[in-house]
């Protein structure tokens, strides 16, 4: 069993599920994930009903360490997405026997 979808496999599902062609899908998951980024980037905060809420954080600059040479390094400020599953997604996650 694979670990991953891919979005091959998403536009594949739109295509069986729905019935529009597999170009009309293709265009549908690619709106919604550049709607989800736009947003994101925008409000630094997107909540997804039922699902679960997408945030940035900014992390700070900050000096590391390879493990391995023992070189110190800095390491620059960047922006990291967090996702908090909601109770919702929780709960169908773990009752196995509503799927």
């Amino acid at each position: 069993m694979r670990n991953n979808i891919t979005k091959k496999d998403l536009i594949n599902s739109v295509y069986m599920q729905i019935g529009f062609s597999k170009k009309i899908s293709e265009y549908l998951i690619d709106e919604f994930f550049s709607l989800i980024i736009l947003n994101l980037k925008k409000e630094k905060k997107i909540k997804i009903s039922k699902f679960g809420t997408f945030s940035i954080r900014e992390k700070k600059s900050r000096i590391g360490r390879n493990p391995k040479t023992k070189e110190m390094k800095k390491i620059s400020k960047r922006n990291v997405i967090l996702f908090k599953a909601s109770n919702e997604f929780k709960n169908l996650i773990n009752n196995s026997n509503d799927l």
